[in-house]
């Protein structure tokens, strides 16, 4: 029988055998924060015009933005189920790893130039997608399981700063190292060494994990659980005013993704720009969106989030236009500018509409899922659809004699792209609703990281907002 002295120290060795593990996962993950930003920086910010280098068609440029986003949405479902048959942390690892050959083989591409390398690139792409993608649902798992929700905003708030710096700093080295070589008539280099390096990142993100803690190693194993996530999905259906919530941003998405691969074709190869031009005018966005999230916060709150919805859908069908007019370098980083105040604003209100319209107790994961796995369709749709239309836009202008007035064929993807984005945001302004906001935390803090390019906005943030309990 355990003395009444003995139990207050093994409770006391436990604390601090529990903080000490604790201090050294909170240190390693802050060291990987910035290991993996290498790689984000250097390979998802410079994807689209690392196909443009390998040669890719119009038509396949389509199949570089849609193919990768369709099978990351799959590869989410599997990880679900592929969780509860390995430990976690080892699971994270080895997809971690795995993925960072991937970037490598992506490197050794510009070196070798194999042929059909645009395909072998695609496939690759899809393979980089896919691994993020089933170690995303864990990680967050894992860092909600350590983190104390005490230090939670201030834990991340310093891992995004570290994520932000060495993001921003490896995207303009890489800029600067693709325009030398460029100047050099040497791309090839440039790109090798830049998914060297992003390769080199992840390769010390996965082993900075391994020394990471797991408190909980492994998921309960669950039967029938795709099943049960259909069944789930059935039910978040019938729900209309999430069905046609679902319906707008998986449109708009996808109408977007028509044009969204050709801003990078239209910058390097129409405007000539060089390679780190393209990072400013990237930056641009970039900062926009980081600098203006917090006043379409403050705005949602104010006034609700159905009216910044409807303020940027109507921003949204605009900014392939603008491109029309002026090839003006500075015009150009106004347009970018422009853009990212309408993309924070939709990004962050559509989220906050989807926690406002689920039923009251119901799993928002399951909307969530559905929600962006139907958006992922149509980005797939569109994006192949946008390279149909751009292989046969030049011959369309001289058919209609447009060519004396639209200077480049990519301007007929810009204006379709233009028109369904509007007639979507038609579709949706009568029908939309403004929920009953529940009783919700009140903002305390935003926190966001540059995760790349992607198929919607050219440059998107994931971002997670720091809670505080209101006072009753």
């Amino acid at each position: 029988m355990d003395s009444p002295v003995a139990q207050p120290l093994v409770t006391c060795l436990r604390r601090s055998e529990r903080n000490s593990w604790l201090r050294c996962t909170l240190r390693r993950s802050q060291q990987e924060a910035v290991a993996s930003s290498m790689m984000t920086a250097t390979s998802d910010n410079f994807f689209n015009a690392y196909a443009i280098f390998l040669g890719a068609s119009l038509a396949q440029m389509g199949f570089v933005t849609g193919l990768p986003q369709l099978f990351g949405a799959i590869s989410q479902l599997l990880s679900v189920w592929l969780a509860s048959h390995f430990s976690r942390r080892t699971f994270i690892v080895f997809c971690a790893a795995f993925q960072a050959c991937v970037v490598l083989a992506m490197g050794a591409l510009a070196a070798f130039g194999p042929e059909h390398a645009v395909w072998i690139f695609i496939a690759l792409a899809v393979g980089y997608h896919g691994f993020i993608n089933l170690i995303q649902p864990h990680w967050r798992a894992w860092m909600g399981s350590i983190v104390p929700e005490r230090r939670r905003g201030a834990f991340f708030a310093a891992r995004t700063r570290l994520t932000m710096g060495a993001s921003l700093s490896v995207f303009f080295i890489g800029g600067g190292i693709l325009t030398l070589t460029d100047s050099m008539q040497m791309a090839w280099l440039g790109f090798s060494l830049l998914f060297s390096i992003a390769a080199m990142g992840r390769f010390v993100s996965a082993w900075l994990l391994l020394q990471m803690h797991d408190p909980d190693p492994r998921e309960p194993k669950q039967r029938g659980v795709f099943l049960q996530t259909i069944g789930h999905f059935r039910e978040a259906w019938k729900d209309k005013t999430f069905r046609q919530y679902s319906l707008f941003v998986a449109s708009m998405q996808g109408m977007v993704a028509i044009s969204a691969p050709f801003f990078a074709v239209y910058m390097l190869e129409g405007l000539k720009f060089t390679y780190l031009e393209f990072v400013f005018a990237s930056v641009a966005s970039i900062a926009t969106q980081f600098v203006t999230l917090r006043f379409w916060g403050r705005f949602s709150d104010q006034f609700g989030n159905r009216l910044v919805m409807i303020i940027t859908s109507c921003m949204i069908p605009s900014l392939p236009l603008m491109w029309l007019f002026s090839d003006n370098y500075l015009y150009i980083l106004a347009i970018q500018a422009f853009s990212g105040l309408a993309w924070s604003g939709f990004t962050l209100s559509t989220a906050n509409y989807l926690y406002d319209i689920r039923p009251f107790r119901s799993d928002f994961a399951t909307y969530a899922a559905l929600q962006a796995a139907l958006s992922a369709a149509c980005v797939f749709v569109g994006a192949i659809l946008g390279g149909i239309i751009a292989s046969h836009a030049a011959d369309f202008l001289v058919w209609s004699g447009w060519n004396s007035v639209l200077s480049s064929p990519i301007f007929v993807v810009f204006l379709v792209s233009t028109v369904l984005r509007a007639l979507v945001t038609l579709w949706f302004i009568p029908r939309s609703v403004e929920p009953k906001v529940r009783p919700r935390p009140q903002l305390m803090q935003l926190i966001f990281r540059i995760r790349g390019f992607n198929a919607i906005s050219g440059v998107s943030l994931d971002w997670l907002t720091v809670v505080k309990r209101r006072k009753q």
